[in-house]
């Protein structure tokens, strides 16, 4: 047995193993699927934020830019009620998957974790504005124009909710709430602590009966812990997470997401499922704040956070090999190479690498194995240094649909700069040269094993 085939079975058995089990432990998993889930609502959303500010990258006097710049708030209204309280949206979905995968009432799992983050969010009354406000606001022609009065007057003793605890930033809290939600649920149903319905009853009728007892418990619980009780859950839990957050916006913890991913990915696992899972809830806490930095016109703050893995790192899928489809559809000799390179050119275009990964095959292949790790490290620092250095603009909070070409992708991802469209294309080209070498010793694997009668390429060791 070679020391790559040892290493390969030592860390399948000690390390890969283990985490692919924790991979999909029911909570992980639950947490992964409800916030993909909310994948649609995020791209599409986040490209009114690209739209309604596209206005900086054109020239003042065009039409255009003055309709956008004069509209942008109205345009970004939509935003507000989608991106802007995505914590209510992956609420339920992690609600919702929890509960399936304890075989109970999904869509009863989602509503009740929906109430659950709702109850620890505090609504405030505005107070009553005397005679002498009303005419204070009335009286400035200032604040009329600019509507404070009319929007003072609307408000006046309502019920106000601060969305910011709906947003991105409170996605640990969603978390949370879901899972106590369920497992009260789960726990209620499990011990027949619910009220049960004849069999004749239809079974959505049933479940609502079901359901009783454990939305009356979460709601009491809930409500006596935040409402009740005071309890500022969301400030509490942002003071906890407020150093995981930081750590994550660093070369450091990048290079090691990275590493750890095509680790994986090198002896046949998922490793962006595993890895992305994990990192996810805290990149989007970041990349928040980064659509309200370039919302108000700040300096967009934060670097790592998932477009940046998506977009300059692991560039036609991971390992970047988008560079090693274009050398064998254009520079392989052997007919299998460019058999490969002509089949997978166009996923790879488009970020799919399923076909590279597991035909040329990449996965458990010791002459890939360096390139495959090397070449998005290398990205990940050009890249971090590119932007940390203001070489190119951050991203600006929109997450832009991972199938289009690399060079869309990132120019659209921050928010309409060439410069990333340029760096996108320079790293497939170096992704490109530090493969070569490595191409060219399998590619002698292929032409010999062409060159023997009777020998079968694809199933020749490499």
């Amino acid at each position: 047995m070679s020391a790559f085939e040892t290493a390969s079975s030592w860390i399948d058995d000690h390390f890969a193993e283990p985490m692919a089990r924790l991979s999909e432990q029911r909570h992980l998993r639950a947490i992964r699927d409800g916030i993909i889930s909310c994948l649609p609502i995020i791209i599409v959303s986040s490209f009114l934020m690209v739209i309604a500010f596209a206005y900086n990258y054109m020239p003042s006097d065009w039409a255009l830019a003055q309709f956008l710049q004069a509209n942008a708030v109205k345009i970004l209204l939509p935003y507000r009620m989608s991106m802007y309280i995505l914590s209510l949206y992956a609420c339920f979905g992690i609600g919702y998957s929890l509960a399936r995968s304890y075989d109970v009432d999904g869509l009863m799992g989602g509503l009740l974790s929906v109430m659950a983050l709702l109850l620890t969010i505090v609504p405030v009354m505005m107070p009553d504005m005397t005679d002498a406000v009303l005419a204070a606001l009335n009286g400035n022609d200032a604040l009329t124009e600019a509507g404070v009065a009319a929007t003072m007057q609307a408000v006046d003793g309502a019920y106000v909710m601060n969305m910011g605890y709906l947003g991105t930033g409170q996605v640990f809290v969603s978390i949370i709430c879901a899972f106590v939600a369920v497992e009260v649920y789960r726990l209620c149903l499990q011990h027949n602590v619910t009220i049960k319905m004849p069999p004749q009853v239809p079974a959505a009728v049933s479940n609502s009966f079901a359901a009783l007892i454990p939305t009356a418990i979460v709601l009491v619980l809930f409500s006596a812990v935040c409402l009740w009780g005071g309890f500022d859950i969301h400030g509490f839990i942002s003071t906890l997470i407020a150093p995981l957050v930081s750590g994550t916006d660093t070369l450091g913890a990048a290079l090691v997401v990275v590493f750890l991913e095509m680790l994986f990915w090198c002896f046949g696992i998922h490793g962006t499922s595993i890895v992305y899972s994990i990192a996810r809830p805290l990149w989007l806490v970041l990349l928040d704040e980064n659509a309200a930095a370039y919302a108000a016109g700040a300096a967009v703050p934060h670097i790592v956070v998932e477009p940046f893995f998506q977009w300059f790192v692991q560039i036609g899928g991971s390992g970047c090999t988008l560079s090693l489809a274009i050398l064998l559809l254009f520079f392989s000799k052997s007919k299998y190479g460019k058999a490969m390179g002509k089949a997978t050119i166009v996923p790879a275009v488009f970020n799919i690498n399923e076909p590279l990964m597991f035909g040329v095959p990449l996965v458990l292949s010791p002459t890939f194995f360096i390139p495959l790790v090397v070449v998005p490290l290398l990205n990940t620092l050009i890249s971090y240094f590119c932007m940390a250095v203001g070489l190119v603009g951050r991203f600006v909070g929109a997450i832009v649909p991972w199938v289009l070409p690399g060079p869309i992708g990132a120019y659209l991802a921050c928010g309409g700069d060439w410069r990333a469209a340029v760096l996108n294309v320079v790293l497939i080209a170096l992704g490109m040269l530090v493969y070569f070498p490595f191409f060219r010793a399998w590619e002698k694997q292929m032409l010999k094993a062409e060159a023997d009668e009777g020998a079968d390429p694809e199933t020749a060791e490499v």
